[in-house]
């Protein structure tokens, strides 16, 4: 792995489908809006985009924490965009950013304040993992 630097940014995009929808995919009483847990993935993509290009062959990295807030509802239809920025690197634990750096203040697009807790792993390798 080579060194990653702060302030690497990467996106991930996906196209609204019916399975991405909270009524679907959670709860049949819901509307149907984008679910958060597929918002949860799109950012968890983008984080792994930020950081592809310094990964070598037979790494990736996995989220370990998530605390994000789903501040928008989206159609089917709709594009949505994750963008991410790394802020931390300490060792193989990195922290990102989440958000549309694009997005002005008022506008339809959804913000997500919060962060992204990062963990690179080899192929094959696994580590303990706690769940709090």
């Amino acid at each position: 792995m080579r060194q990653i630097p702060l302030g690497a940014k990467g996106s991930f995009s996906l196209l609204v489908q019916p399975e991405h929808l909270a009524d679907r995919f959670k709860d049949l009483i819901l509307p149907p809006v984008f679910a958060t847990p597929v918002m949860i993935m799109v950012l968890e993509n983008a984080a792994l985009n930020a950081i592809r290009a310094y990964l070598d062959s037979g790494e990736s990295a996995v989220g370990t924490a998530v605390n994000v807030r789903h501040l928008a509802a989206t159609p089917v239809g709709r594009l949505v965009t994750g963008w991410a920025e790394v802020t931390k690197v300490d060792g193989r634990h990195l922290v990102h950013r989440p958000g549309n750096p694009r997005a002005p203040r008022r506008s339809g697009a959804a913000r997500i304040p919060g962060w992204l807790s990062t963990w690179l792993n080899s192929r094959g390798a696994l580590g303990e993992q706690s769940l709090s």
